[in-house]
């Protein structure tokens, strides 16, 4: 099977159209390599009734390597995938930034390993299965505003997902101390991680089942009423 997926992931980067630009070519690559697997691992959902969706969790906890005087920052991230292949949709809800003005951004990267034994500084380098520069990753979520010294997000069309070669699930979601440069930073380490800082606090993502992310929804739906009354 091994054999089978390289001879195809051959075939995919050789077939790649050298018209499109190398954001189309890398998203390209990625969605046929994702149709291959799920070919070879049968994959594809039979017509049983199930519901393909798969959903997981992130349970966020300051690194264990910062002194205690620092930024303690905790709280969860939440995703959803309704079928294999399919853009990622994800909820952040964090607390404990300093105090800073509101609007103050922070990055969330992807990293490598699920290793959390010293701190978040084991979880490597950026989550790169396709060894292309950064913001071009799979998990470079980018950048999230801060107010009152916590955030909560939500956001859809992510590259990332939960199945298939590429899957982030066993990985760590890492939130750093500076904001991401999108790879402008003029510098190796832009294009490797945004020159985002030190790492604040990480998780390890796990399948989980749907209720915390039905929960999320009204919790959704509830500040959108809130807001609309506070305006009305």
């Amino acid at each position: 099977m091994l054999a089978l997926l390289c001879v195809s992931l051959f075939l995919v980067a050789c077939a790649s159209d050298a018209s499109l630009s190398t954001e189309e070519q890398i998203r390209d690559m990625y969605a046929k390599v994702t149709e291959i697997w799920q070919e070879v691992t049968g994959g594809r959902a039979a017509d049983d009734g199930q519901d393909p969706t798969l959903h997981a969790m992130c349970q966020v906890q300051p690194s264990a390597s910062l002194d205690a005087e620092q930024p303690q920052v905790t709280g969860f991230v939440l995703f959803r995938q309704l079928a294999p292949g399919a853009r990622l949709e994800a909820f952040f809800n964090l607390e404990g930034f300093p105090p800073e003005p509101n609007g103050t951004k922070r990055a969330i990267h992807v990293h490598q390993f699920g290793d959390l034994s010293q701190g978040c500084g084991s979880t490597g380098p950026h989550y790169n299965p396709l060894g292309v520069q950064h913001p071009q990753h799979p998990g470079d979520f980018g950048n999230f505003a801060v107010r009152d010294g916590s955030l909560w997000k939500y956001r859809s069309g992510l590259v990332a997902s939960l199945s298939g070669p590429h899957s982030i699930v066993g990985r760590a979601v890492v939130v750093h101390e500076g904001e991401d440069d999108l790879g402008r930073g003029g510098n190796l380490a832009s294009l490797e991680n945004g020159n985002a800082g030190r790492r604040l606090a990480c998780c390890v993502v796990g399948l989980c089942g749907p209720e915390p992310w039905a929960r999320l929804v009204q919790e959704r739906r509830k500040r959108r009423r809130d807001s609309e009354c506070k305006t009305a």
